[in-house]
């Protein structure tokens, strides 16, 4: 069941991976068909692909995080570590056929998660004008607009994010 109510599973995956190149493609499909306001071709997807690789989201210089119903990728987002406690949040997507689920604001939390666990202070993000709803979240989620940080080809929006590490619990014994 791929619909609104599988459960989605969570998993860091390696961006050549089967899952990875899947979601990735729904990905690219989805934002080069928004860009250009109609559906994409195949080349333009394979274009997009070969000039904004992923293969960096993974150890030691990033990450993905890729989540599953019944097996099927529906959706991912990425951690590209830039240096100095901050790291660039990228390939943010929720499949259609799950969105309305709350699953972009658990995406983005997973992944900020995982940015502290590597150290990172400062996530940051751009997003595309035409992306509102993206935007949208990003700043219910606690993002704010800042200078240009980027000369990202699609970006009309640069935003970023402090992030705090979780109280940490102490096992030893109180006295």
């Amino acid at each position: 069941m791929r619909g609104p109510q599988a459960p989605v599973l969570w998993e860091v995956v390696d961006p050549t991976s089967d899952a990875a190149r899947q979601i990735l493609t729904e990905y690219f499909d989805d934002i080069v068909g928004r860009y250009w306001g109609r559906p994409a071709t195949p080349t333009e997807v394979a274009t997009a692909m070969t000039d904004e690789p992923s293969d960096d989201l993974q150890a030691p210089t990033g990450l993905l995080l890729v989540g599953s119903a019944d097996g099927t990728p529906v959706a991912c987002g990425g951690v590209r570590l830039v240096g100095g406690g901050v790291a660039d949040l990228t390939r943010i997507f929720v499949s259609p056929v799950v969105r309305g689920r709350g699953l972009g604001a658990g995406l983005v939390a997973r992944l900020e998660a995982l940015a502290v666990e590597a150290g990172v202070r400062t996530l940051r993000l751009d997003v595309r004008a035409d992306l509102a709803q993206a935007r949208s979240l990003y700043q219910r989620l606690g993002f704010v607009d800042v200078p240009r940080f980027s000369d990202a080809r699609y970006a009309d929006h640069w935003m970023a994010k402090e992030l705090t590490a979780p109280a940490q619990t102490s096992s030893a014994p109180t006295v």
